[in-house]
């Protein structure tokens, strides 16, 4: 089944790539529960400028916000095309400690770098993902971010390790089947030598850049709870997709390879 739809998703999602794409658009309050609603947690971050937000075609953006809603209303559009998963063409935004966080089967955040969560918000995502719930988190590179979130998870998950998923783990191979864990750069920085974004975009002490991974907490049955995408931007791929045929065939299709293998394990694990 995975190397078929490998196959697939070039020609389904080339034959549309020339179709409408979504830009910023109204999010309505309510969502039909029998789809799968893709789900942006909006977080506080640290810092001033460049660090808790950025200045960025033409406007000021919180880091929790990077690539929404763009990136899940393309992303929905393309589980829709690719899979029996039904999903929302309008995201939901939800904060951690909403009353209904747990409609969300997954929860996705991005560009956690700078993420500060409140001892309420701790505790909130900590019952979530022993209830079931599923975390995605994406887009963050580097030794610095990736410390400031492993701190962050230190006090959701007591206790709990974080592993690399290798590329034989069944979140690689559950629809598409991945040879080697592609990294996605930001459109801006697509056309460098290196897929790795500069360091200086980045928190400091960026140490390596180059090793993309999926980083993952399981719980005590080995049910993976949450998952980070690692030295990629998976989301970026979604969102520009329709930004110029280079990139979209180059990265865009590797970006859905993975995002519609995370949804399908998450949603049948």
């Amino acid at each position: 089944m995975g190397s078929s739809l490998a196959r697939s998703v070039i020609a389904v999602v080339a034959a549309t790539a020339a179709g409408p794409f979504v830009a910023a658009a109204e999010l309505l309050p309510a969502h039909d529960l029998t789809e799968f609603v893709p789900t942006r947690i909006e977080y506080d971050s640290a810092g001033g400028a460049g660090e808790a937000f950025y200045g960025y075609d033409g406007r000021v953006w919180e880091r929790w916000e990077t690539d929404f809603p763009q990136a899940e209303q393309n992303f929905a559009k393309r589980v829709n095309q690719l899979t029996n998963v039904v999903a929302s063409p309008q995201p939901a935004r939800r904060k951690l400690t909403a009353p209904n966080l747990g409609d969300s089967p997954l929860i996705y955040m991005s560009d956690v770098g700078y993420m500060t969560l409140s001892g309420p918000e701790m505790r909130a995502l900590r019952q979530y993902l022993h209830n079931g719930g599923f975390l995605w988190v994406d887009d963050f590179w580097g030794d610095a971010e990736w410390a400031s979130f492993e701190r962050a998870m230190a006090g959701v998950l007591p206790g709990r390790r974080w592993r690399v998923l290798p590329i034989e783990h069944a979140i690689f191979h559950t629809v598409f089947d991945i040879d080697e864990m592609p990294q996605i750069p930001a459109r801006d920085f697509a056309y460098r030598a290196s897929t790795a974004e500069p360091p200086w975009v980045h928190r400091f002490p960026t140490g390596s850049l180059d090793v993309p991974t999926i980083r993952a907490y399981a719980d005590d049955d080995g049910r993976l709870m949450a998952i980070a995408t690692h030295n990629t931007d998976i989301a970026d791929g979604w969102e520009r997709e329709s930004y110029g045929e280079w990139y979209f065939e180059r990265f865009s299709t590797q970006s859905y390879r993975v995002g519609i293998n995370v949804i399908v394990y998450a949603l049948t694990h």
